[in-house]
């Protein structure tokens, strides 16, 4: 279902699995930490994106997520904290439900760390959480419960090199915790989703024709599914895409600047550290490690929502 990817600088990518629930993978390491991707089964992709097993060995690990879907993360080892973009210092439970994030958040491990963690699209959020996305935005909660616990306790006592029978059991828990949607939110979910991918600087003109609904209306409801209006969600999402096409595609930032509808350099420079966390030059130059390997979730392919792919 896919091509053999480039190997990243310090890592390896794996080859796409032919058979099995999960078709596909990535795996790469930078120094001290390790981050594997595994596709979702084909009947739960329009709930999740990828499923992740990151690792870290330091003793002591920091480093910067850029903005981001909701994330599920159950800690098999390692305590820490994550710092938002408002300043506020949250310690991460066992059980983490991290919603959708804004900006960009550094993260701190006080010990080697083992995660397994996996992205909620809006329908997954829906279907697991039922609240208002934008409650949650920029911050985290354990979300309780005992089908997750026990899902915790099952995964710690498996060894790392059983990580696809990790991944395989996390599919059919979330499975059977789903809950179905209404079509007429799957419609909406389908025209956000077009209209953040479908426009290099989407317009909320363009959404409220393709929806039939106004900008309050449709402020309501992406604050809900998404976590924010949809003026925040193109700015988001007009972030991530440059960002990507600067890691992976080696485009000019100075190019993308003038395409997409960015006031000058420096506006375009202030957007990208505050979704990104890092400058367009870092992300040419330097980036972190994890700002490096968050990136193979665009090597999935079509195994992966696109929302997921660019966040």
């Amino acid at each position: 279902m896919g091509s053999q990817h480039s190997v990243m600088r310090g890592g390896h990518v794996a080859l796409p699995d032919t058979e099995g629930p999960l078709s596909y993978s990535v795996d790469a390491a930078h120094g001290s930490v390790r981050l594997r991707y595994f596709a979702p089964p084909r009947e739960l992709r329009a709930y999740f994106g990828s499923l992740y097993f990151f690792s870290v060995t330091a003793e002591r690990y920091s480093d910067v997520t850029r903005a981001d879907v909701p994330q599920l993360r159950l800690m098999l080892a390692g305590v820490g904290d994550y710092h938002f973009q408002d300043g506020a210092v949250i310690p991460t439970p066992q059980i983490c439900l991290l919603g959708p994030t804004m900006g960009a958040t550094r993260f701190q491990l006080n010990d080697p760390g083992r995660v397994v963690g996996i992205s909620l699209l809006p329908a997954g959020w829906l279907a697991l959480n039922e609240g208002d996305a934008s409650a949650l935005a920029d911050r985290l909660c354990d979300p309780g419960g005992d089908n997750l616990a026990a899902l915790l306790d099952r995964l710690r006592a498996m060894p790392d090199d059983q990580v696809e029978d990790m991944a395989a059991l996390c599919w059919a828990e979330l499975g059977r915790l789903i809950k179905p949607l209404r079509g007429s939110t799957w419609m909406l979910l389908e025209a956000v989703d077009a209209w953040l991918m479908g426009e290099g600087s989407p317009r909320i003109e363009t959404l409220t024709e393709m929806t039939d609904l106004s900008a309050r209306q449709l402020a309501r409801l992406t604050n809900r599914y998404y976590g924010a209006p949809p003026k925040l969600l193109a700015r988001k999402y007009r972030a991530l895409r440059c960002a990507s096409r600067i890691a992976l595609d080696h485009d000019s930032w100075q190019q993308l600047c003038e395409e997409g509808g960015f006031y000058d350099q420096s506006h375009f420079i202030r957007e990208i550290k505050h979704f990104i966390g890092l400058t367009p030059h870092q992300l040419q130059t330097e980036p972190s490690a994890v700002a490096q390997l968050t990136l193979l979730r665009r090597s999935l392919g079509s195994d992966v929502a696109v929302l997921n792919r660019l966040s």
